[in-house]
């Protein structure tokens, strides 16, 4: 991806700048839980490989928590909320229910980190797009497909 991305250095800079910031906004596993989320509702192959790659050897994630946040859960609740609401808010292309917003409030996040969790989302959307269109090949072993029904 970041070849694709050389070949435009704004584009570059936006990408990693935005990378860079995000970073601090929530913990590892949670962005992880997002990334993995919002990649598999875009069916970006490269990205939820990728990801899944990412957060198995430097994010300490189990197998079951990386299934878990590809269907926007976790074994984590608090976790499983912000993956949950950021893959609604994909999906829905931002019009999500008050419901939706009173379930990531009511596991304790805070209308600050919910900007920040829009915010995370976003990220991977961009991310996303830019892979799905370029049609990026795996550099890395594909991700083994998963049910895409959420657990309840």
């Amino acid at each position: 991806m970041f070849k694709t991305l050389a070949s435009n250095p704004t584009v570059l800079e936006v990408v990693t700048t935005l990378q860079g910031t995000l970073s601090r906004v929530l913990d590892a596993r949670t962005r992880h839980s997002i990334a993995l989320a919002v990649s598999q509702a875009n069916g970006c192959s490269y990205c939820v490989a990728m990801h899944t790659h990412v957060a198995t050897r430097f994010g300490g994630m189990s197998g079951d928590d990386i299934e878990l946040g590809r269907v926007g859960s976790s074994i984590d609740p608090k976790r499983a909320a912000a993956a949950r609401f950021a893959q609604r808010v994909v999906e829905s292309r931002g019009q999500v229910s008050d419901a939706e917003l009173a379930d990531v409030r009511g596991a304790g996040y805070t209308d600050p980190q919910i900007l920040a969790i829009i915010a995370v989302a976003v990220q991977f959307l961009l991310t996303n797009f830019i892979n799905n269109v370029n049609q990026t090949d795996l550099d890395i072993p594909a991700a083994d497909s998963v049910d895409t029904a959420v657990p309840q």
